[in-house]
């Protein structure tokens, strides 16, 4: 269905009997909305960017998007404010933005919302058009809502046979304060919380095994899950999972591995989405009691479907 969203006049509605996707296609690539039908927007729009098209300024316009990694300047930052192609069938609409013309990469998006589930597969893929080989990692980040807070699970606790040796890798930015009141380090999740009166820099990365991090805004918990590779090389010192904050949002950031890209070659990520009703609560054990249910629930159903994770 095509609609007019915040401002933008050509957009694609994906919905069932609960939640909708909103999808821009005057700008992009970008999902603008995921939510519960008439509820709030689990993504951060920014108001100033509302609507707007053209130009070769970049834009955060908020939502959810693709880009590749490693972070480089002026390479990350190519403008996305062109209209988009588009193709659908009857389970998943396909956004393909023109070749950029300062890096010689094609991306797409492939959303497919399940008829009967609250549940979102997206496919990120890189394309290489140049005539050389590429090295780089697809990287899709989630702008998410003022106020919420972003769990991310630690490895397994205890002396088992890991006990000799590290069991991942942590990344911290120039900026990073491990102090700031926005982190809370657990024993059995990293927490990240987004404060509109703090205006300070924070980002972290991680190598997430485990394959999942949740967001909780108010009433609503989105889940994310994404395959981990124990032989593949990611960037950002080994961080398949990073996050960031500022005043006005919190990037929940995910990270296929690197992959040398022939010409015409591609690489692709994959993220599933589910969202669902539930709060973190002040404790470690309301994350044991309130999340981790869900998260082996869904996961269970993305094994079946070949997923893999560590454990």
């Amino acid at each position: 269905m095509n609609i007019q969203y915040m401002g933008w006049p050509n957009c694609i509605r994906l919905y069932n009997s609960e939640v909708e996707v909103v999808v821009a296609t005057d700008i992009g690539l970008r999902i603008l909305r995921f939510g519960y039908i008439g509820k709030q927007n689990i993504f951060y729009l920014s108001p100033d960017e509302k609507g707007k098209i053209g130009g070769d300024q970049w834009r955060i316009y908020g939502g959810h998007r693709l880009w590749h990694a490693p972070e480089a300047i002026p390479r990350s930052y190519s403008p996305d404010n062109a209209p988009v192609s588009y193709s659908s069938d009857s389970q998943t609409l396909k956004i393909t933005q023109p070749e950029e013309p300062g890096t010689g990469i094609i991306k797409e998006i492939e959303i497919s919302l399940s008829p009967d589930k609250n549940q979102l597969k997206v496919v990120h893929r890189l394309i290489n058009q140049n005539l050389w080989p590429v090295k780089l990692s697809a990287w899709a980040l989630s702008v998410m809502g003022e106020g919420g807070e972003a769990v991310i699970p630690q490895e397994p606790f205890g002396e088992g046979d890991d006990f000799l040796l590290p069991v991942r890798s942590m990344a911290l930015w120039s900026y990073t304060n491990m102090n700031d009141p926005r982190w809370i380090w657990g024993k059995r999740f990293i927490r990240a919380r987004q404060d509109p009166r703090l205006k300070s820099e924070q980002k972290i990365g991680v190598l997430n095994k485990q394959g999942w991090v949740a967001y909780n805004l108010g009433e609503d918990m989105l889940i994310k899950f994404f395959a981990f590779d124990p032989d593949a090389e990611y960037p950002d010192f080994q961080s398949n999972q990073e996050i960031y904050i500022n005043e006005k949002f919190l990037e929940v950031e995910t990270l296929g591995p690197y992959q040398q890209m022939e010409p015409g070659g591609r690489t692709e990520h994959v993220e599933y989405w589910f969202l669902t009703k539930g709060k973190l609560g002040e404790t470690e054990e309301s994350i044991v009691e309130n999340v981790l249910p869900m998260v082996s629930v869904f996961r269970e159903s993305l094994i079946k479907s070949g997923l893999r994770f560590s454990c």
